[in-house]
C-alpha cells in the first residue's frame, strides 16, 4: 500500500483526475481518495515515485508519506 499526501484537490474532478493518473501507471491499482485530508492511498505494485510523477503531471503537489 503506497499512500501519498497530494495538496490542490477540492472536488470530485481532482478525485478522477488524481485517479486516473494513478491508473495510468497501473491500470489494476485500487485507488482510494479522501479529499478533506488530501491523502490518496494506492494498492499497486508501481513505486512510489512513479506514481507521485503522474499525480504531478496532472498539476498537484504531491509529499510522498
Amino acid at each position: 500500500m503506497i499512500e501519498l499526501t497530494v495538496k490542490g484537490m477540492d472536488c470530485n474532478h481532482c478525485v478522477q483526475s488524481v485517479t486516473e493518473a494513478v491508473k495510468s501507471v497501473d491500470p489494476a491499482a485500487k485507488v482510494e481518495v479522501d479529499l478533506s485530508t488530501g491523502r490518496v492511498r494506492a494498492e499497486t505494485e508501481a513505486g512510489r515515485a512513479r506514481l507521485a510523477e503522474a499525480i504531478r503531471a496532472e498539476g498537484y503537489e504531491v509529499s510522498e508519506g
